[in-house]
């Protein structure tokens, strides 16, 4: 079993192989320094730490990979429960949700990407896309224009509004079975705008092997 931690709004590539689980985790701890007290209370009261999340099946050059949209018409646009399943473009399940503490993700959006800052005035801010195609380069990927819709774990929206905005609390994780050979790349979200986050960009954990 190994542990990756990922800095807060960086990204993480690791191989899974059939059969194998692996687990991400919110880290997010109450002991939180160098902020302001009522910064701080804002944090813990909003923290939401999305982690976005993409596979691509190895052996396929990033052809095959997880898709949103195919998972979205099996489940009905429901998030998935535990049994279920992330599905590929190909139409064949990839990864199974096996342990979930949290419940409460999203399937609808996309990465937050460099463009998107650039327009709001910060330039060479961090991004999912960015750094998803940053991690992945080894791999072949090209541009963060290559990334996939991601599954945003953690992460609560108005149609899944099954729990307060901040779904995750330290510790929550979700575990999932890799039923193909597999890359998967996750980005600690670095957006930091329109009080996402609670303004707090904080670390998760990769844990593979299990």
């Amino acid at each position: 079993m190994k542990t990756h931690i990922v800095p807060a709004a960086h990204g993480f590539a690791f191989e899974v192989k059939e059969g194998e689980r692996f687990r991400i985790v919110d880290l997010f701890v109450s002991g939180v320094a160098n902020i302001g007290y009522l910064d701080y209370l804002v944090a813990t009261v909003t923290h939401e730490l999305p982690v976005d999340f993409a596979a691509w099946v190895k052996g396929t050059d990033l052809a095959e990979k997880l898709s949103m949209a195919y998972t979205r018409y099996h489940l009905s646009g429901v998030t998935p429960a535990i049994g279920e399943y992330l599905w590929t473009n190909k139409d064949e399940p990839l990864l199974e949700l096996v342990d979930d503490t949290c419940h409460v993700h999203d399937m609808t959006f996309m990465s937050c990407f460099p463009e998107m800052y650039t327009k709001k005035g910060l330039k060479n801010h961090r991004s999912c896309a960015g750094n998803m195609a940053e991690v992945m380069k080894p791999y072949g990927m090209q541009s963060h224009l290559d990334v996939t819709d991601p599954f945003n774990i953690f992460q609560n929206t108005p149609n899944y509004s099954l729990k307060r905005l901040g779904s995750s609390k330290p510790g929550d994780y979700v575990t999932f079975q890799a039923l193909k050979d597999c890359i998967c790349a996750a980005s600690c979200c670095p957006y930091d705008q329109d009080g996402f986050n609670g303004g707090l960009i904080t670390d998760v954990a990769v844990v593979t092997g299990l």
